[in-house]
């Protein structure tokens, strides 16, 4: 399965991908953020099936364990989980998030 919303993750400090990260999709509704899907990235720092095939229009949020992640590496970080919160507004378009990782700093965008 090829979840609608897909993720991966670079740590940009160490010129490679992150595996090994736990990921968290959440959906808002009436009753706040509820978990719809989980996962964890691959060695190409990838989560492929991290959520449902189709998702309807609303607001969602991924969820990064990356202070988990430095904490294996071995490495300090400041941000002990990077949340980042979404509009999905065209349900028939595939949404990837990536994230760029280093130890004090992140950035994203809306992938391809």
């Amino acid at each position: 399965m090829t979840s609608h919303i897909t993720t991966h993750i670079l740590d940009t400090a160490a010129g490679k991908p992150a595996e090994g990260v736990s990921v968290r999709l959440e959906a808002f509704g009436a009753e706040g953020w509820t978990e719809i899907g989980s996962g964890m990235t691959d060695a190409d720092g990838r989560v492929s099936d991290l959520g449902p095939e189709k998702s309807d229009a609303g607001d969602y949020r991924i969820e990064f364990a990356t202070g988990e992640y430095f904490e294996r590496e071995g490495v300090e970080t400041f941000f002990p989980f990077v949340s980042l919160a979404f509009s999905l507004r065209n349900p028939e378009q595939h949404y990837h998030i990536p994230l760029l990782i280093s130890p004090f700093a992140y950035s994203t965008y809306r992938g391809s």
